[in-house]
């Protein structure tokens, strides 16, 4: 988990880096990251099989945010944000993938 974790972190970075680049401000706090998101937020503790369909229902819905910014990207010629869309796709589809084979067992 802490692969995931960490490779997490540095797509944030990488987000963020892109958006100053296109010449805006990234999100910087919990609040507006929040207000972004299209991944809804538990209050409580779910059981581990639970936690993993979670997780596997957030990377899948990652998976179309970048599809759709990736049709975006390339309609604005946009050569960087569509390859980072791409890769954000591969991580995010692996992700749900390797996910998805803990539930099945």
């Amino acid at each position: 988990m802490l692969a995931h974790y960490t490779e997490l972190a540095i797509a944030v970075d990488d987000i963020a880096e892109r958006i100053r680049a296109l010449g805006y401000f990234s999100p910087g706090t919990y609040s507006a990251f929040s207000k972004l998101s299209s991944i809804s937020e538990s209050d409580d503790v779910p059981k581990a099989n639970l936690m993993i369909a979670n997780l596997v229902e957030a990377h899948e819905t990652v998976v179309r945010t970048a599809r759709s910014l990736l049709v975006l990207a390339n309609k604005a010629n946009d050569d960087a944000t569509a390859d980072l869309a791409t890769q954000r796709l591969q991580v995010h589809e692996k992700t749900a993938w390797m996910l998805r084979s803990l539930l099945e067992e």
